[in-house]
């Protein structure tokens, strides 16, 4: 008789011991997917050499600009009584926020229109004989 019952594993039963892989993207906390974003800084040859700290840098700040156009697009919506935002709800929020106005200033929405907005010096002006009129229509006592 043997003295082992434990079935033996390939390689030695090394290999059956693995633990669950993690993503990197878990490991930072992020929805973003910081391999993705290492794998095109690669392949992209941005830089001879590339340190483990910039995928998930690059993920959390592009991860931070999601979230705030979609927040502020969901306002634009909700304002304007829709539950789905679409590109006019994109434009306006984007248009309306100094920030975000200044970093996507050359850029393009397409479907988004344009910020409602009309001249001053278009809009109809306020006589003062109306003023005059309505004075004396109703003479006021003294």
């Amino acid at each position: 008789m043997e003295a082992s019952t434990k079935p033996v594993k390939g390689a030695g039963g090394r290999r059956g011991d693995r633990k669950k892989a993690v993503s990197k993207s878990v490991k930072a906390g992020l929805q973003f997917p910081v391999g993705r974003i290492g794998r095109f800084l690669k392949k992209g040859r941005y830089a001879q050499r590339m340190g483990t700290g910039a995928p998930v840098y690059m993920a959390a700040v592009l991860e931070y600009l999601a979230a705030e156009v979609l927040e502020l697009a969901g306002n634009a919506a909700r304002d304007n009584k829709k539950n789905r935002i679409n590109p006019r709800h994109v434009l306006l929020a984007v248009r309306n926020d100094d920030e975000l106005g200044k970093l996507l200033q050359g850029v393009t929405i397409a479907s988004g229109g344009v910020l409602p907005n009309i001249n001053p010096v278009l809009l109809p002006k306020k006589t003062k004989t109306s003023d005059a009129e309505n004075a004396a229509k109703s003479p006021k006592k003294a």
